[in-house]
């Protein structure tokens, strides 16, 4: 899609949302998501092989205690 095409989008779904959009957010939001729609291009286009797996799920330690005495 071009600039005018993303531009488009973005108004009719604000109307059909009933999100009120003067022209300036409009336009904001459109790079956003022409921003958007250019890094799912990078991660779709990566090459997966078969043996490829998802990353495990980022689970933090928790912090330790400051106050307890070591």
């Amino acid at each position: 899609m071009n600039d005018e095409q993303v531009l488009d989008y973005v108004k009719a779904a604000a109307a059909l949302a009933g999100l009120p959009m003067d022209e300036a957010r409009a336009k904001r939001v459109a790079a956003h998501l022409a921003r958007s729609a250019e890094l799912a291009a990078l991660v779709q286009a990566a090459a997966l092989d078969l043996e490829d797996e998802p990353a495990e799920v980022y689970r933090p330690a928790p912090f330790p205690d400051l106050e307890a005495p070591q």
